[in-house]
């Protein structure tokens, strides 16, 4: 039978969401705390890949298996499994023909800024940080020229192994809560470090260093090289999701709400 899951995640401890040789992707822990409930090796798929240090508030995962368990068995077991910084939330049987990536209509990422003199330090690693003031009407403007149907070479990274650099952004928000700035995206799908490249630029402009027009300026150049460095992984989150009611799975998307405390181990 297919199972789907949704599960959080802290990126501190893992290379990303993606296995990998020594072990250390979020996907090598989940599958080694899913083939001790099932007694048998699992491979699991994923809505949304995500980079070394990245976190998720709802990754949308799915898997196969020959054994029957009860749900439960797929959240508390599993949980029992996993270290501290991955919880399963639900889990559910779905469809056999139900896909994690490709039936997701959409995807969702936050990237939290903490936009203050001093670097966070209760927060640090899960918010991004800069320090110098910033205008959030020149980088709403500067916004605008990415939403829409775009070759976004320009924010892409040279290792990234999508077949076209053309993607979908329908929402690009951003907005002020507290000290921190909070860029939302949704996109049919995003390129490999795409929003922290995008992120890395916008805050150029609300530095001041380029106008708001330098933004679609990058766009039709299609030149990463010209635009602003790639930012740090600390505060994006991957938040979720959509996918047609008919597979009747539970909610596949949660907003960032920020932890009071700093990580248990020092990075």
């Amino acid at each position: 039978m297919r199972i789907a899951i949704g599960l959080e995640y802290s990126g501190f401890a893992f290379t990303g969401w993606q296995s990998q040789p020594d072990g250390r992707g979020v996907q090598d822990a989940l599958e080694r705390a899913l083939a001790a409930i099932a007694d048998t090796p699992v491979r699991t798929i994923a809505a949304g890949r995500t980079d070394a240090g990245v976190h998720a508030t709802m990754q949308i995962v799915h898997f196969d298996v020959g054994v029957a368990r009860p749900d439960t068995a797929w959240v508390r077991g599993v949980n029992a499994h996993l270290p501290d910084e991955v919880a399963v939330l639900w889990a559910c049987p779905v469809a056999p023909d139900f896909h994690a990536r490709n039936a997701a209509e959409a995807r969702y990422y936050t990237y939290v800024l903490a936009n203050r003199p001093v670097r966070p330090a209760l927060l640090a690693g899960r918010v991004g940080w800069y320090h110098q003031p910033l205008d959030v009407a020149a980088m709403t403007r500067a916004a605008k020229a990415l939403v829409g149907t775009h070759d976004f070479s320009a924010f892409r990274a040279a290792e990234c192994q999508a077949k076209s650099p053309t993607k979908t952004l329908t929402e690009v928000a951003i907005a002020v809560d507290g000290e921190h700035v909070r860029f939302d995206f949704r996109a049919d799908a995003f390129l490999q470090h795409m929003i922290r490249n995008v992120v890395g630029s916008l805050v150029y402009v609300g530095a001041g260093k380029h106008p708001p027009g330098w933004i679609a300026e990058l766009l039709a150049g299609r030149d990463r090289t010209r635009a602003a460095p790639t930012f740090a992984p600390d505060g994006l989150y991957f938040t979720g999701a959509d996918y047609d009611a008919k597979w009747a799975i539970p909610p596949t998307r949660r907003p960032v709400v920020l932890p009071r405390g700093s990580p248990r181990e020092s990075r």
